[in-house]
């Protein structure tokens, strides 16, 4: 899970099939079963346009996507969330952040031992009561805990618009899928945790780095903090 992690973090179009050639090369004795169950367990999939990828509760509704050739122009038009897997010396844990898209501002963040849903609801509705003006839309990929009714109905309850991703498309979701990144290659690879505390304290550090001290080529070298509390 360690090697899938890493590799998928530099290369997110791998499939199941070319993950599972990357390992045998490296000398691992693995079948594609296990890489699909694997990247289940981690909650990944590839960003192509692919069937049977997406890990959703089919009882659930699935909204259409609205971003497409939406040009953003402030903030709080638009957040969105994702959940990726980190992982640590002895078992893994669940990020999940929720995220402007105008500013890139970390709006709010959460790590889960499983994936229910319950700590995506729990970041959602403290996200919302922290923040004075919602968003007008909220988009997610169609993941069982973003579709779940409780999820839903808070977003309903604020008269959000609801957006997902399209099946397998990680890169409609793109700003997240670059925040995956900066966090796994500036925090998370460089040392090996050992608890959930010690990975919730370093993730602490780093969200605050990230937004209030790191400068961005695409905000005009601002922080994300100073587009977004301006």
């Amino acid at each position: 899970m360690k090697l899938i992690d890493e590799e998928y973090t530099r290369h997110p179009f791998l499939g199941t099939r070319r993950m599972t050639v990357y390992l045998k090369n490296m000398g691992y004795q693995i079948n594609r079963k296990r890489i699909q169950n694997l990247y289940q367990r981690m909650g990944i999939e590839a960003v192509y346009q692919a069937p049977n990828l997406s890990k959703r509760n089919k009882e659930n509704t699935i909204y259409p996507y609205l971003l497409r050739g939406k040009v953003i122009r402030g903030c709080n038009e638009v957040w969105s969330t994702d959940i990726t897997y980190i992982r640590l010396k002895k078992g893994f844990v669940y990020l999940m952040a929720i995220i402007d898209w105008y500013s890139r501002y970390v709006l709010d963040w959460q790590i889960s031992t499983t994936l229910e849903a319950d700590f995506c609801v729990e970041t959602l509705n403290r996200t919302l009561e922290h923040n004075k003006v919602p968003c007008d839309i909220f988009n997610t990929d169609q993941g069982a805990q973003f579709t779940s009714n409780d999820f839903i109905n808070v977003l309903k309850e604020y008269k959000i618009k609801i957006s997902m991703d399209g099946r397998g498309r990680a890169l409609d979701n793109v700003f997240v899928e670059r925040l995956w990144r900066s966090v796994k290659y500036e925090c998370i690879y460089l040392k090996d945790f050992a608890t959930v505390k010690s990975v919730h304290e370093a993730l602490s550090e780093y969200f605050d780095y990230y937004n209030h001290r790191r400068f961005h080529q695409s905000l005009d070298y601002k922080t994300p903090a100073a587009v977004y509390l301006q």
